[in-house]
């Protein structure tokens, strides 16, 4: 992975929900992503709260923020498998840093133990990555 391409964080709890929402929206305000929010579980958010977590994720560049009147409108910088692949990348990276020959023995042994089908989606997807 180059070291000049970016790598987005790893999402919190309440961070990785309004960026469910708003991929699934495609753009939204922080009253959109507040109404989905709470309409799915038990716990209700605050305004406050959402628009904080909205306004950290377009300082970490995982929002892109413009400004329409007076309401900020939020679209995902990166789309959802963008971001998770970005991601998957970073970590695997990270553990065969710190882990190095034994992280590479851990993977063979676990591409072992899959089935035949999985192994030729893996090696398939592998090839395209």
């Amino acid at each position: 992975m180059a070291a000049d391409r970016f790598v987005p964080p790893p999402l919190h709890e309440l961070e990785s929900e309004v960026m469910e929402e708003v991929w699934r929206q495609g753009e939204a305000n922080v009253r959109d992503v507040l109404a989905a929010l709470n309409g799915q579980g038990a716990k209700q958010r605050a305004y406050t709260t959402v628009m904080t977590i909205m306004r950290r994720l377009d300082g970490k560049g995982l929002l892109c923020r413009r400004r329409a009147g007076r309401t900020d409108i939020y679209q995902a910088c990166l789309s959802r498998e963008e971001y998770l692949r970005a991601r998957a990348e970073a970590e695997v990276a990270a553990v065969v840093e710190q882990y190095g020959e034994a992280a590479f023995v851990h993977f063979a042994r676990q591409m072992a133990t899959l089935d035949p089908h999985q192994r030729q989606k893996l090696t398939r997807l592998a090839r395209r990555g």
